[in-house]
């Protein structure tokens, strides 16, 4: 958002405008209105209409009128009494209502309108379809989809630990209120300091999978297609069927529906069986001839029907599940069918069968966007289209791994071989005809791809019109990297010489330009600093250009201008890229810089190049602030102008606070403005300044960066020898800014929990969003190790070993499994895990027997992928090679020495868990592993045999495309929120929803940040039942689509089990809190500050149901934890105290109560001074708790003295009430209250707006600080 801001200078002030309006940013109430009318135009209202079913009572659908007639068709093949119908229309007044129309555009369509569905004639699409929609209602409850990571299906457990949907209260308060009978004992290994970590838990048994039958085989039978005489009796296809009670039977489909015939698996007779059961739908059919068919099946629909939605919608990309139970492999015609055909999910309904994918992506681009709704309806547009595209281009980019493609040019050596299927291009990761020779061969080839995705992605988010790029997605698969592309019209029938008229295609010897392209190019250099410049050709000439010099121009017979190879949209990281006659600063060359990297692609990522810009801007403007200082105080009148200026850079704060996330930027702004309209010497200041930040232009703040500066290969002519060497020192810069500025903030910000990392991806994440690319891991990790605050970083380091391991296993992992050939490759990857993980010494691979030992050995086939031979080279690889082999790799690629040479010493010294190297190196490679418990430890057999190896699956890169407008409303949102409007932060956010799922569709990663966000402020604002619904889809959701372990699953599982305790659900609020701490353990052990959160959280439920011991081992685990990674003296480990030392209280156990507040009570004293109310609050309790030792002493010395006739005074042992544990789960969670009647509201909202204004005349910081509500989130939303 700061893009205007930033590099604005006079001209640009309308841009400044209108940019943060469009965020809807701080200045909220203008910046809203034109969205707020937007938006109402969306949400007409729905109305009811009434749908008459043959065979069914009538009902009411509730409708909106933006939907299309096909919705309804939708809901209707979904609704347990209408699901078996697929071939159908839907009548109003006798007229068939078209299936793409607008439910608005009908006539006569109104509120209470009756519907009638008529069955309509089959064809074989409409059979086939029909068949397809009745397999998949047969295995809708079946999991296999998911563990075969097909059709976007993926796993979710919830279900399990709520016994269904916690919306339905009733049974539970029933269940709820009998606290006696909850069974509060977790599993040992979920206890503190258990050692066992089993995998099997992590998928627990559903009950609802235990599947019904209700066929044996349902396929299609030899006998199809038809003959010719059949077809004209109307014959579309035969199926064969064996129902549960083994009746073997054989059906037509036929124009009118579906019958019995009289054919046997060897003999054809297509002529109607006696009696022939003539149904419209399959289903009523089989139902007549299979009682236990009709049962099941009605059965199986009633729980279909009964589960959350979000267990069932498909999601958007496909998420893969590393561990799967051993599934039986069952006979599917449809599934069968679909591994043949090039089909791709429901594709006949567009004409010519396969998609033009380029036609279509580029097509949604140009959709309208000039208005709210024209901005939705193309941005769910091109969302679909990529989302599409992503699962098409992975399933083609494993069939051609797999050897099912030909390729395009079949006469070459196999790596340079390339594919088209399905309208997508294909190529391999090798460095093809030399290419990449100068920049490191294959592995720059293998860089290239990502460095160009990131490219693309680049500028799609620019989004300038008439600028295109190929839909682009990068597939690892087996070993190989494949790169998938949609193909520009009429490529492939032209030579690329003569088709590229912009750029280079030999790396800058010879050059073209074009000005078109630099028009076009020319909006994208501000957004995305990209410096203009000139390079030489073989002429020697200079050539203007507004790209790296790789960036290609090619028009399309289409006539759309289309760029590719953005491998260098970002300038080179020269921490990485040594250069002869090149000196870094001081910074990098401490740190050892530049480093020799395996290529020359090495690029700085688009997140630093925005922080590096933003530093600079603050640098500027504090230069020319610190100038215009003195210039003013040295002349005569000098003082009171000086006042004055000050007095004006004040004065803008109203109103902008939310929308500058740079401290100080509105005075900057002022500034600029003063700047401008200053007499003669603002002019002059503003030049110094821009040349000691090294601004592209002398009078306005502008950093762009040249991407060409050390490609090898491209010339600059001598006039401009000047700006090369600024661009130069610039880079340098910005190098020294990654490694002295944002490496020190990363860690910064895990020391005091702002970065939370729990795995590898987390930890990435963390480093990505501070623009430090992955490559600088081993950096990081000695710059933690050297950290004087180093026992409280030791999460991240182990963290950041197991990343480094497991990357470096990934790499050799790479290109071992290209030496393996297919029928080996259980045996391999077994054989791989073994070394990597077993403790057993001598793994010795089983060279698989021949199954099929054959006569004629080895005849060669041709068609295999790169590096196939009868290579079982892989076979010789032992244990000690491998971690030499992962210990060298450490020390060359990411320079970092590893101390370890197995991966005893490994664990043993990093205090890692082989279980969690096992998840990581998994979902890295793709590896999917047997669910069972694995022996690591053990010297006597190998941990893994070849029956653990199930698949393997892609890993697969994309663009994800964003919804803009949604993701605005969310951030304003967010920021009222933050200010404590939380009325209107809420409405924004359900707003947000609303737009999110316009465009995304039910399931996302950012839906879910918005319901969890909304779930908490029902929360806060006292809405429990609310706050369960919206969680619960939270979870759902992010197990959907993350994975049932990631650790913002975890996260969601224990937000969940707040809101059950809150809406009295106790034992589904412990029974989530189990899972999230086992999934903890598993993903990145007991040694995590999170950990001492989620103990805090079970052992206060604990306390609650009166299980005191077990409820102490968990506080006294989170004290301990507490106290390593906040520091002995921090206000979290006084609470822990004294959340412990209520927990003896309750057990009467007052001498350790004492000595644990007391702990609490210094440290408040310390901290916060004796007058704080939490320092009262701990005295009070210190005095209570002596009193009743004293009673207790007197009780017992009473008893001493006259034996059992003493007079024993009651003493008052009191099991904590549940509101007082809540109020304590809520002060850990970081929740703060606020009884929401509408007066407080009103009260609360003046309040901060009067502290806003004090704040404003500069008054009153401090104050503000401590009030501030805490309402923001452990995970960041984006």
């Amino acid at each position: 958002m700061t893009e205007a801001v930033m590099n604005g200078d006079g001209e640009h002030s309308q841009t400044e405008q209108t940019e943060s309006k469009q965020d809807g940013g701080g200045d909220t109430e203008q910046g809203e209105d034109p969205n707020e009318q937007e938006v109402i135009v969306i949400q007409d209202t729905g109305f009811t209409v009434k749908i008459q079913a043959p065979g069914t009572d009538t009902f009411d659908l509730q409708v909106s009128p933006q939907e299309m007639v096909q919705e309804i068709h939708q809901v209707l093949m979904d609704r347990e009494d209408t699901c078996h119908r697929t071939c159908f229309s839907l009548q109003l007044d006798g007229n068939v209502l078209d299936n793409f129309a607008e439910l608005k555009s009908i006539e006569g369509l109104q509120e209470g309108s009756l519907l009638k569905v008529v069955e309509e004639p089959y064809t074989v699409r409409e059979a086939r379809i029909h068949v397809r929609h009745i397999r998949d209602l047969l295995k809708s409850l079946d999991p296999s989809d998911a563990y075969n990571g097909v059709d976007c299906n993926s796993l979710s457990f919830l279900s399990v630990f709520t016994d269904g949907d916690l919306g339905e209260s009733e049974k539970r308060k029933k269940k709820g209120s009998e606290l006696e009978q909850i069974d509060c004992t977790p599993p040992e290994h979920i206890l503190p300091g258990s050692k066992e970590h089993p995998l099997v838990p992590l998928q627990p048994q559903n009950k609802d999978w235990k599947p019904l039958q209700c066929l044996k085989v349902l396929t299609m039978s030899g006998w199809n297609p038809p003959p010719g005489n059949r077809k004209m009796h109307g014959d579309l296809m035969y199926l064969y069927i064996v129902t549960v009670e083994e009746r073997h039977v054989s059906i037509t489909a036929s124009t009118r529906g579906f019958y019995l015939n009289q054919s046997t698996t060897y003999m054809f007779n297509p002529k109607p069986a006696n009696p022939s059961f003539l149904s419209h739908s399959l289903v009523e059919l089989l139902s007549q001839i299979s009682p236990a068919f009709k049962r099941n099946f009605t059965a199986l629909q009633k729980k279909r029907v009964q589960r959350h939605p979000f267990e069932r919608i498909a999601t958007p990309f496909q998420v893969y599940s590393w561990t799967a139970p051993q599934v039986d492999h069952a006979m599917d015609c449809v599934r069968a069918e679909d591994a043949y055909t090039s089909r791709l999910g429901y594709e006949e309904h567009i004409p010519g069968q396969t998609r033009d994918w380029n036609e279509e992506l580029q097509t949604t681009r140009e959709l309208g966007r000039k208005n709210l709704p024209e901005r939705l309806l193309r941005e769910r547009a091109i969302f679909k289209v990529h989302s599409d595209f992503a699962a098409a281009a992975t399933r083609g980019a494993m069939a051609v791994i797999d050897g099912n493609v030909m390729a395009i040019n079949p006469g070459e050596e196999t790596r340079m071989q390339m594919f088209i299927w399905n309208n997508i291009f294909f190529s391999l990761g090798f460095d093809v005809r030399d290419h990449y020779r100068e920049l490191g061969g294959d592995s720059a080839a293998h860089a290239a791809p990502t460095n160009d995705l990131n490219g693309v992605r680049a500028y799609g988010a620019v989004d300038v019109e008439g600028l295109y790029t190929l839909g682009t997605v990068v597939v690892d698969y087996r070993g190989y990297r494949v790169t998938a592309q949609s193909i520009i019209p009429g490529i492939l029938e032209r030579e690329q010489e003569q088709s590229v008229i912009y750029g280079s295609i030999d790396f800058g010897k010879t050059v073209v330009s074009h000005p078109k392209y630099l028009e076009l190019l020319e909006k994208t250099s501000r957004p995305l600093k990209v410096h203009r410049h000139a390079v030489l050709n073989e002429k020697d000439e200079p050539v203007e250009l507004c790209s790296s010099v790789e960036c290609k121009g090619i028009i399309g017979n289409d006539g759309r201008h289309y760029i590719l190879d953005l491998l260098r949209t970002f300038p080179p990281d020269l921490n990485f890229l040594p250069v002869e006659g090149e000196e870094l600063p001081t910074e990098c060359q401490q740190l050892g810089f530049p480093r020799q990297h395996r290529h020359r692609l090495a690029c700085l990522r688009q997140e630093l190049i925005e922080a590096f810009v933003e530093h600079r801007y603050l640098v500027f403007m504090k230069m020319a602030a610190m100038q215009l200082m003195q210039q003013k105080a040295s002349k005569e009148s000098g003082t009171s102008a000086a006042a004055l200026s000050k007095q004006e850079s004040q004065s803008p704060l109203e109103g902008k606070e939310a929308e500058e996330s740079i401290p100080g930027l509105a005075q900057v702004k002022e500034l600029a403005h003063s700047l401008v309209t200053e007499d003669g010497f603002g002019i002059e200041v503003v030049v110094n300044a821009c040349k000691a930040v090294g601004s592209i232009s002398n009078t306005s703040f502008d950093i762009r960066f040249n991407p060409d500066i050390f490609s090898p290969g491209v010339r600059f002519s001598d006039d401009n020898t000047e700006d090369i060497k600024k661009q130069k020192q610039l880079l340098k810069d910005a190098g020294a800014f990654l490694v002295s500025c944002q490496i020190p903030s990363l860690v910064k910000d895990c020391l005091d929990h702002t970065a939370l990392p729990m795995d590898g991806a987390t930890l990435t994440e963390a480093f990505h969003q501070r623009g430090i690319n992955v490559r600088y891991l081993g950096t990081v990790l000695e710059f933690i190790d050297k950290a004087p605050t180093r026992a409280q970083l030791d999460h991240v380091f182990r963290i950041g070993i197991t990343e480094l391991i497991t990357r470096c296993a990934k790499h050799i992992f790479k290109t071992y499994l290209q030496g393996v050939e297919l029928s080996a490759l259980s045996v391999a990857v077994s054989h791989f895990l073994n070394c990597f993980l077993s403790s057993f010494p001598d793994v010795v691979a089983h060279l698989p027997v021949d199954e099929l030992a054959s006569r004629r050995k080895n005849r060669r086939r041709r068609n295999r992928v790169a590096g196939g031979g009868d290579n079982t080279a892989w076979a010789s690889l032992t244990p000690s090679d491998l971690w030499r082999n992962i210990v060298s790799e450490a020390q060359e690629y990411y320079h970092f020495t590893l101390q370890c040479e197995s991966v005893d010493q490994a664990v043993e010294r990093y205090g890692l868990q082989k279980i969690t190297l096992l998840r990581e190196i998994s979902l890295k490679a793709g590896i999917q592993v047997l669910l069972k418990e694995y022996n690591f430890d053990s010297r006597h057999k190998p941990s893994f045999t070849e029956e653990d190896i199930l698949n393997i699956f892609p890993v697969v890169k994309h663009v994800n495309p964003k919804a803009s407008d949604a993701f605005h409303f969310f951030q304003s949102g967010q920021a009222k929120v933050q200010q404590g409007f939380l009325k209107e932060g809420c409405e924004l956010i359900n707003e947000a929803l609303n737009l999110f799922n316009n465009v995304y569709g039910a399931m996302h990663v950012e839906i879910c940040a918005c319901l969890r966000l909304l779930a908490r402020l029902n929360y806060i604002m006292g809405d429990h039942p609310e706050a369960l619904s919206n969680q619960q889809k939270a979870v759902l959701m992010s197990e959907r689509v993350l994975g049932i372990e990631h650790p913002n699953t975890i996260q969601e599982y224990m937000h969940l089990a707040l809101y059950c305790f809150a809406n009295g659900q106790l034992s589904t609020a412990l029974k989530l809190l189990y899972r999230a701490r086992y999934l903890m353990l598993l993903v990145c052990g007991e040694d995590h500050p999170e950990m001492a959160l989620l103990d805090s959280n079970i052992g206060l439920v604990l306390h609650g149901v009166m299980e005191y011991d077990l409820s102490l081992r968990f506080l006294e685990n989170a004290l301990l934890i507490n106290s390593k990674y906040h520091g002995p003296r921090s206000l979290k480990v006084a609470l822990s105290h004294h959340l412990v030392a209520r927990v003896y209280e309750s057990k009467a156990e007052f001498r350790s109560a004492l000595q644990h507040e007391k702990e609490g009570y210094t440290i408040y004293k310390n901290q916060v001074g004796e007058a704080h109310e939490k320092t009262k609050e701990s005295s009070e309790y210190l005095k209570y708790l002596t009193q009743q030792a004293v009673a207790l002493q007197r009780t017992m010395n009473e008893i001493y003295k006259n034996g059992s006739n003493a007079s024993i005074m009651p003493l008052k042992f009191t099991a904590p009430s549940m509101a007082s544990v809540l109020e304590q789960l809520n002060v850990i969670n970081g929740i703060i209250f606020i009884p929401l009647s509408q007066k407080d509201l009103e009260n609360l909202k003046a309040e901060v707006q009067r502290r806003q204004q004090l704040q404003e005349s500069g008054k009153n910081e401090e104050q503000l600080e401590n009030s501030q509500l805490e309402l923001e989130d452990k995970l960041p939303v984006d």
